[in-house]
Parts: C-alpha cells; structure tokens; sequence
C-alpha cells in the first residue's frame, strides 16, 4: 500500500472507481481539486485502518521526504511575536524535538499511555511541540485556554483526572492555588527560563533528554484529545476524540475546504485551546505538507493583523467571522495582500454583508465552514462550487446532512428543522467518542438515525444549509419562529451597527418579541439614539420580513463573547427573562 505522502506527488486526473479505491485506504491525497469529485467521495463507504498514529504516519513520513529532498521547502512551523523574534522549525526538526519532549513526558513527568494532561499555553512553539509529543507518547492531551481562571482550572483539574499540567508564569500560581485540591495531579510543568519551587521546569528537561523516542503503536479509535466545550449553556463537558477522528477526519478538510499544498503557508487565527485550533493549526495543514504560520499576537490588533498579511508569504488565512467585521472597518485599500488567495471562516455564522465588504475591498471570497467541537466539520463553501452568502454551504465529506423534525423525520427543502447527521448503524469514524464520564449525555445526541446538532437550520433545493440558530435561541413572537442570525445580518447591513446580538425578551401581548444589542460605529455614537433606533427598526424592515424587526434595541458598548469569542446570546436573553 503506497503511503500518504507518496500520492501527494500525483496530480492526473482520476476516475472515481480510482478515487473510491484510494479513499478506501486513506493513504493519498485527492486531486485534482473537482468539488464534483469531492461529493463523490463523500458518498463512498470509508473504511479506517486498525492502527494509526498522525506523528508516525504523517509527520515522520514528510521528515523523511524532506531528508530526500522531495518535500516542501516551507518549514512546518513558522511561529513569529512581533516583536522581532521569529522561530522556523522544519518537519525534521519537529521530529527531533518532539521525540525529545515524548522521553520528557514518559520520563521525569512519569506519564503512561491513557493518562491525561491539561495543557494551558498561549500561541507558542512548545505548544505544537506537546501536542505531537502527547501523540508519541499515547498521553491525552487536554487544551486549555491562557483566559481560564483558578476555579475553571480547579474544575477541569477534577472533571479529568489529569495527572499533569502543563502552563506558563502567568497561571503558575492560580494552579498553586488548587492544586492541593486535586489528589490526582502528581506532575506540575512549566514553560519558564527560570525555575519555581514544586515545579518541573520545562527547558532544563528538553535539553537533557534523549533525543531517540520509539512512537506507541496507537488503533485509530483509542483516545488522542478531551476538548472541554465552550460551556455557553451550563458547565462545560469533555468531548473525547481519537487518533482517527482528528488525524484522519481532518485530512480531507485540509485538503478541499483549506485548498492547501506543500507550497502554502496557512495562518489559522483560533486559540490553540479549540477544535478550530486542531483543524486549521495542525492536522489539516500538516497532513497536505502545508507550513503552519503564527503570530502570537498578546491581544486583537486590526492593524496589526493587517500588517502581517502584508509582510509575510501567507496564503491561506483562517479567522471567526469576528475579526473579518473588525478588519472591514478599516480602509482595506491600503494594504496589499501579495500572496494572500484563500480565505476561511467559521467558529458562528458570517454575515452576507461582511463577506461582501471583504470581497469588495480584497477581491477575495470568504468561504464559510460550519462544525461543531464533538463532529467537526459539517458543512463547506469551498472552490469550485457556487457561494450562496448567507448560507453555511453543503454537506462536508463524509456527512449526510438532513434538516429533520422532532420525530426523526425528514423535511423537504424550506422547511425549518433540526440540522441533523445520518449515523445509521454506526457512527462516522470522524464523530467524537463520548463525553466524558455522561454516557445519558452521550445517547441523547441521538435521534432515530440521526445525531442532533442541536442548531436550527432548513436546507434549499441545492442541498445547502441554511443557519436559523441554536435550538434555544430561537425568538417565537406571536407565533413566528425568528431565527436570531438573520436578523443581526440585517442589522449589520447598516452602516451605523458595528456589532449586534438578537435575543428574545418578554411582552405581555406576543408571548416575546425580537431585542437587538447593538455596537455602535464610531462615527455614529454621538447621535440621537431614539432616533437611531427608530432607523434601525426601519432598516430590518426593508431588508427582512417585517415581523422580523427589533421591536427593542439597546446600544451598548460591547457585547458578552465565549473565550472563543461566540456572541453569549444565553447570557443576554437570560438578562432579559430576569434570570441571572
């Protein structure tokens, strides 16, 4: 069976009977790019290998392709502060420092295969170094975001069991603070030129370890990475992937929906602590050979970002629909992107307005992806299919995507309904294990011979689909079902709404009714409200359905946001039903 990598040399065209047989294995790369070809594949039954392992698989296999001197000449990280320190690590580097990291994790830290580790870095090398080490070693990996507090790590520390966590200065001493209350942490690392009492110290150890580590022979259904959800409903819960699910699962992704080659370098915007950190930072780029590029930027810059783009040779640019409304507020004529040619989003939905402004500005269409931290990705706009703005696309590879009722039943097309996956007897290899320690949780996913996304969606005569919100955050006034989503596109059509968030809130008369949180531009901010928000209501009038209009809108200065920078709408629409 040829490998992975050695069909990444091949680009004649294919016959799907030859497709079918090469995604049988999940040892090539699909080529050329066709979304016709695409589709097809999706419709092929998969078949995954018994053992896998993306360190020694994919990555070893581009080092050894490097060494020769058939492989890309981009290195495979490419990691910058702006501050003129620039780090450049090639897939043979990558390799020597991870297994010298995996012999750090089996040795001083003691860590067994199964075991877990919490992970809390910012966007530095060490943590792309950890995550392949985690993968050499068989130790679960648990990303954490650098915002947590001492109380979410505590309750993290105790949800999981970790027997080892892994940060930075900043947070040492928020897990000093509860790690007595953790009896099953045994290990504290830290990522420090200087050392601190109780505490392993990264570097030291790097540098004195062996520098020869035999990879674990890993199946692709054991346990790779817990990811705790963004936790805007309740606490948050862990969702357990394995080797196949990410390593294999995002292949394709990589290679359709990202577009990428050897020859691209891709800056994906995401915390490391997220599905999308995965996705766009690691297996779907370095499963195509691509280099990953970071600037480890201390907080949101606009100018900074944009300055990047025009100073460096990245191609691919991945960012939530959030910083693409950021961006379109600045005068984007005055940057040249030399080498910038595709652009993604997802994370929530993006606003038809501000793929138009970005496309009229740049000349570069923004493709949408939709997924979920327990699936991934769902659905694509991607090249070579037609753009519906608006809509999330269609169906991801190797999703059947259906809209259905709260009977199983499928909808025809316009009709609203739950967005759905067909599991039939067994469930996509690319799905999430469980949630761990909540089998109930686990089940209720499941709904006849579908899993539930739990977002609200309907599906046009095309086949794509259309985002209306999650389940709880559809507004029924008087009895029309209000999709939140739509009516924010409307607001931000306007040239005065920066920013907006749609929720329900109570009304003696409709049961509720639509209310809007608006961020105002900065040009707009010393005028009339009343009368503004009378222009407003004007506005979603003529763009929308009527009844769809704000019947309240409150300006304020920012809006509630998940660290992953969701809009918390549940956070507002409890706000309004006096909850909180």
């Amino acid at each position: 069976m040829k490998t992975l990598l050695e069909f990444q040399a091949l680009r004649s065209p294919r016959s799907i009977q030859t497709l079918r047989r090469l995604f049988h294995q999940y040892q090539k790369t699909f080529a050329p790019l066709n979304f016709s070809d695409y589709e097809a594949i999706g419709r092929c039954e998969k078949q995954v290998p018994e053992y896998f392992n993306f360190a020694s698989d994919v990555l070893d296999k581009w080092s050894q392709i490097e060494k020769e001197r058939k492989g890309p000449s981009n290195p495979a990280l490419w990691w910058i502060n702006g501050k003129g320190d620039e780090i450049k690590w090639s897939f043979g580097e990558l390799g020597f420092l991870s297994q010298k990291l995996a012999n750090v994790l089996s040795g001083p830290c003691s860590l067994q295969r199964g075991d877990r580790v919490l992970v809390i870095l910012p966007r530095i090398p060490e943590w792309w170094l950890l995550n392949v080490a985690c993968m050499r070693t068989g130790v679960i990996i648990i990303p954490g975001t650098t915002q947590l507090t001492a109380q979410d790590i505590c309750y993290r520390l105790l949800a999981s069991k970790a027997k080892c966590i892994i940060t930075t200065d900043a947070l040492a001493p928020a897990v000093d603070s509860v790690a007595s209350k953790c009896q099953f942490l045994k290990t504290k690392l830290i990522v420090s030129e200087s050392s601190r009492a109780e505490w392993l110290n990264f570097n030291d150890l790097l540098k004195a370890a062996p520098a020869v580590h035999n990879c674990v022979k890993t199946k692709s259904q054991d346990p790779m990475v817990i990811y705790f959800t963004s936790g805007t409903t309740g606490s948050p819960k862990m969702v357990e992937h394995s080797y196949g699910s990410f390593g294999l699962g995002f292949f394709l992704c990589g290679r359709y929906w990202m577009n990428l080659t050897p020859s691209d370098i891709m800056w994906n915007m995401s915390d490391p602590a997220w599905v999308k950190g995965a996705a766009g930072s690691v297996f779907g780029p370095w499963s195509q050979g691509t280099c990953v590029f970071v600037h480890a930027m201390p907080q949101f810059d606009p100018r900074g970002i944009l300055n990047t783009l025009c100073s460096y040779p990245v191609t691919t640019l991945c960012s939530a629909p959030t910083v693409y409304r950021m961006l379109v507020q600045h005068d984007l004529s005055r940057y040249a992107f030399k080498t910038l040619r595709h652009c993604l989003t997802g994370g929530e939905p993006l606003n038809p307005e501000v793929m138009a402004q970005w496309k009229r500005q740049t000349g570069l269409t923004i493709y949408e992806g939709y997924g979920q931290t327990e699936i991934g990705v769902i659905c694509v706009n991607m090249k070579g299919m037609k753009i519906k703005p608006g809509s999330l696309g269609k169906a991801a590879a190797p999703y059947s995507v259906q809209i259905i009722d709260g009977n199983g039943s499928v909808l025809p097309p316009g009709k609203e309904g739950d967005i759905a996956i067909k599991v039939d007897a067994k469930r996509p290899f690319t799905f999430f294990t469980r949630y761990v320690g909540d089998p109930v949780k686990t089940a209720s996913t499941i709904r006849g011979n579908f899993y539930i996304t739990g977002d609200r969606g309907s599906m046009d005569e095309d086949g794509y689909i259309w985002f209306m919100g999650r389940s709880d955050d559809v507004i029924i006034s008087s009895g029309y079902r209000i999709g939140p989503f739509e009516v924010e596109s409307a607001l931000i059509e306007h040239p005065a709404v920066a920013e907006a968030a749609v929720v329900s809130s109570p009304d003696p008369i409709r049961g509720e009714v639509v209310k809007a949180f608006v961020v105002l531009s900065p040009s707009f901010k010393s005028q009339d409200p009343n009368k503004l928000a009378c222009e407003l209501q004007e506005h979603v009038k003529k763009v929308t359905a009527p009844y769809k209009y704000p019947r309240k809108i409150e300006f304020v200065q920012q809006l509630p946001k998940t660290i992953t920078g969701k809009i918390r709408r549940n956070e507002l629409r409890n706000k309004e039903w006096r909850q909180i």
